[in-house]
């Protein structure tokens, strides 16, 4: 099955920051490590649970096999690596449900890569508000997507 390459993986992780300690993100989804939201729970982050930077980087990587498996059901052109990995960030951090349901992901399929890189920017919100931070890796995940493989 095809995964994100380190590129990719190098930038989630810069967003997404490592928390050691469970807690509540922006919208108040229960979240720890890379970003991790999958077994978490109000009650962790209420009891102070703890993972290690191997742990999280552990869960990050299950956690993105799923994504990984939508962005290739989905995505019906051909894409290189960094393509890939932009597409997985996205799904990663906004859900497999906002890429299926996306105009960047029909654009995609209908062989308009520009046009699909043209709608990360749009998805700088959380909570209904533009978020600085998610223009920030919306417009990375853009970069990443528009860059040639070498």
């Amino acid at each position: 099955m095809r995964q994100i390459n380190q590129l990719g993986l190098d930038m989630i992780k810069t967003f997404e920051g490592f928390s050691a300690t469970a807690y509540l993100d922006m919208v108040g989804v229960p979240t720890i490590g890379y970003g991790s939201t999958i077994g978490v729970t109000k009650q962790d982050v209420e009891n102070g649970r703890t993972v290690t930077e191997e742990q999280a980087e552990q869960m990050l990587l299950a956690e993105l096999s799923s994504h990984e498996v939508t962005v290739s059901q989905c995505v019906t052109v051909d894409v290189n690596d960094n393509q890939f990995a932009a597409l997985v960030s996205f799904a990663y951090n906004l859900g497999d449900g906002s890429l299926r349901g996306s105009t960047l992901l029909r654009l995609l399929n209908s062989g308009d890569y520009a046009g699909a890189a043209s709608e990360f920017p749009k998805w700088d919100h959380a909570g209904g508000k533009v978020v600085d931070g998610l223009l920030r890796r919306r417009l990375a995940e853009q970069s990443l997507f528009n860059q040639s493989v070498s």
